[in-house]
């Protein structure tokens, strides 16, 4: 391999080939320490060309590539598996913003920036890039489309495929694809972006977007209500959706274990009491008199005798803890020890069903272990996880089994919003038809031939079909 990395070297030049150990551990291993693997090299071009060149060499000494964002990804996407040979190509130098264009509401952004400076910027000329998520800060944009990334205003904006516009993308042969056409309608053949939005890295490496912006809303309203049970809640939705229609921005479900964990692990505290489940609801809008339509909906729930209790954010700062409430269950969680994650959707007139089945059938697998729900209701996302407390790991994926086979009877899907990864690629081969599987083979054998983009993501094995 030594003239490979030779090559690379040349290219990229050494500050930008690293090999040593300590400079590539923080590479080979995801934040959440669940996935690590080895790596020939961790390679960090600068440009498209860069990208390309590189990828080009890869592919002429068979090396596997394992693009790399912000790693933040929660399926070990973007982490090496324990095969060889392979490198990690990271986009993080790769961070230009263009100039955006607040009348035709676009920003053309490289893949190694980071989503809260693209926000940033789009804020600075009045509008808005609407992908809310709680890793903004270090999630870049070649990830965030990547793995289709959602969050919590995917209610009413979409999830991230929903934003691109175009994209530039290096195929598996270093090939470069250029489509960064600002256009919201263009018809004129295959609209071939979609085949790397959500693919994972496993068909070639976005390097560039043109990205949509929304009008900047000026009014905003908060609210944190307490509900008796899930009927009471998603006839809450239904009431809000009614009243308020398109504002309702945010309609987020935390079980009460949640936040009391919340409250015990990171010292904060609810300003709401009763009820079973907790309910945090944004909605926005550009026009005047936003408060006092959620203010008259909020009095309806109470007539109708949907809510416990709730409170509704007088200010900015009250808005922001209310929302800090919902931010640290991840933070708390993780303070609690090892914990199963499990980010799935389902139709929402089956969750019920689904969470009490769960409910049985942890007890008798994992009497040890303590559910933490909670996610996003308005778009039927729920992140069932699992606080492992002293139940052995040994049973880790008997649980996560579980969960997925119960997800798959309720008609829905193991992987609402971060992705297969390697994390749940077993059990997406496991629990999908094979005509679906079929296809998906199939794609990834006409697009990556040699098989060398992500190898063990997201799609499986290419060598047969399964």
């Amino acid at each position: 391999m030594q003239p490979f990395l030779d090559g690379l070297r040349q290219l990229l030049g050494p500050a930008d080939l690293l090999t040593d150990p300590a400079d590539m551990a923080p590479y080979l291993t995801d934040w959440r320490r669940m996935f690590s693997g080895p790596a020939l090299a961790i390679l960090r071009p600068g440009s498209t060309e860069q990208v390309s060149a590189a990828v080009g060499l890869c592919a002429q000494h068979g090396v596997a590539i394992v693009p790399q964002g912000g790693n933040t990804g929660l399926a070990g996407g973007a982490t090496p598996l324990g095969r060889a040979p392979q490198v990690v190509l990271s986009l993080a130098r790769m961070t230009a913003i263009g100039t955006p264009d607040p009348i035709g509401m676009v920003i053309e952004a490289q893949a190694g920036c980071i989503l809260q400076r693209v926000k940033e910027v789009a804020a600075d000329c009045g509008r808005q890039l609407p992908i809310s998520l709680a890793a903004e800060g270090s999630a870049t944009v070649g990830g965030v489309i990547a793995t289709n990334a959602g969050g919590v205003n995917v209610l009413r904006y979409g999830m991230a495929r929903d934003f691109v516009l175009g994209l530039e993308v290096v195929l598996p042969d270093g090939t470069v694809v250029k489509g960064l056409k600002p256009l919201r309608k263009d018809n004129a053949g295959f609209d071939w972006k979609h085949l790397f939005i959500g693919s994972e890295g496993a068909f070639g490496i976005v390097t560039a977007a043109v990205l949509r912006l929304t009008p900047a809303t000026r009014h905003r309203s908060v609210a944190l209500l307490s509900v008796q049970d899930l009927p009471a809640a998603t006839r809450l939705l239904g009431l809000f959706q009614d009243r308020i229609g398109e504002t309702l921005s945010a309609f987020e479900l935390i079980s009460a274990d949640a936040i009391r964990l919340v409250e015990t692990q990171c010292g904060l505290g609810a300003p709401v009491s009763g009820g079973n489940w907790f309910l945090l609801v944004e909605a926005a809008s550009s026009l005047d008199g936003l408060p006092a339509a959620v203010q008259a909906t909020l009095e309806a729930a109470y007539e109708a005798g949907l809510l416990q209790d709730g409170t509704l954010a007088a200010s900015e700062q009250q808005a922001q803890s209310l929302w800090a409430l919902r931010k640290h269950v991840t933070e708390a969680e993780s303070r609690c020890g090892k914990s199963l994650k499990h980010d799935v959707s389902l139709p929402l007139r089956r969750m019920g069903a689904f969470l009490e089945s769960i409910q049985a059938r942890l007890a008798g697998l994992a009497p040890a272990a303590r559910l933490n729900i909670f996610g996003h209701l308005g778009d039927g996302n729920l992140h069932v996880n699992v606080v492992l407390g002293d139940t052995p790991l040994s049973i880790a994926s008997r649980i996560t089994g579980m969960v997925h086979d119960l997800v798959a009877e309720a008609g829905g899907s193991i992987s609402a919003e971060h992705g297969l990864g390697q994390y749940r690629l077993a059990d997406w081969q496991r629990l999908t038809p094979k005509t679906e599987r079929d296809l998906a083979i199939d794609i990834k054998r006409a697009m990556d031939p040699k098989g060398l983009m992500n190898p063990g993501k997201a799609v499986p094995g290419t060598s047969h079909r399964q």
